[in-house]
């Protein structure tokens, strides 16, 4: 079975449309606390033998020990869906597809440190690594 390529971005604001991701002020790794509004951009290259059928994906915020970052109510800052992608009639076998995802989030209390964005898709992790600074 081939492998899922994931590429992840961090932007200040991002949307996908069309299969397209828009990004805006992306490619960033260093902010404040509390942070502004962020977006998670990010590219997933699916090969042809796992299409037409679904993955479960889950996006959590993990602090620099890979410890889960809750909020106040202590809940895991994460997100999760399914992702399925098709293959369009008369694509040659063999070619991957992508498959476009943004998850955005608002401000965030974080205290100073090391965190990153964690995406696994099945057995494949990726993740995006940034500094929140005083």
């Amino acid at each position: 079975m081939a492998t899922v390529k994931i590429t992840m971005m961090l932007a200040d604001a991002a949307q996908q449309v069309g299969g397209k991701l828009y990004v805006l002020g992306g490619g960033w790794s260093t902010t404040g606390t509390p942070t502004a509004p962020m977006a998670v951009a990010i590219k997933i290259e699916v090969p042809w033998d796992r299409t037409n059928v679904g993955h479960d994906w889950r996006l959590a915020l993990v602090d620099a020990d890979g410890r889960a970052v809750t909020t106040s109510d202590e809940l895991p800052v994460e997100v999760s869906g399914q992702l399925e992608v098709g293959r369009p009639a008369g694509l040659p076998e063999g070619t991957p597809l992508d498959a476009p995802l943004v998850v955005s989030f608002g401000s965030m209390p974080l205290p100073p440190g090391r965190y990153e964005w964690r995406l696994e898709i099945e057995e494949f992790v990726e993740s995006c690594a940034f500094l929140v600074r005083d």
